[in-house]
């Protein structure tokens, strides 16, 4: 039996997300795979990464608040001034699938399951600062 699977080539699939939440990607007219029958690589899934960052804030003017037992505390005046931002930090990567996205899929579990492992054009919702 493991002989004639392993003779099965692998089935490339491409694919539409039509619904993000539950997740839906239609492959043809008729065939919508739904969330039960759909694995996801990290591609095309939002996650988290560490990172090793070393950089100065853009410099602007602003006060701090001062804790200070005599007076009671305040805000330090505003001054011209940046920050480091040092060491190893925690980043979310936005990557999860949305509507439109086009997607290329591989069968596998004899046709019962189906890996999502990439986008095939550039996500459409960047909603990010530099988008």
């Amino acid at each position: 039996m493991e002989a004639v699977d392993a003779s099965k080539p692998v089935h490339i699939l491409f694919g539409t997300v039509i619904s993000a939440s539950p997740l839906k990607i239609q492959v043809d007219q008729k065939a919508i795979y739904t969330e039960k029958m759909l694995v996801l690589a990290r591609n095309v899934t939002d996650y988290e990464v560490d990172m090793t960052v070393s950089h100065q804030t853009v410099t602007i003017s602003h006060g701090h608040p001062v804790t200070d037992t005599y007076t009671g505390g305040g805000t330090a005046e505003d001054v011209d001034h940046n920050h480091p931002i040092k060491g190893r930090k925690k980043f979310k990567v936005h990557n999860a699938l949305v509507v439109g996205d086009r997607v290329v899929m591989a069968r596998i579990q004899k046709g019962k399951k189906f890996l999502v492992l990439d986008r095939i054009a550039p996500n459409p919702a960047l909603k990010g600062e530099w988008a």
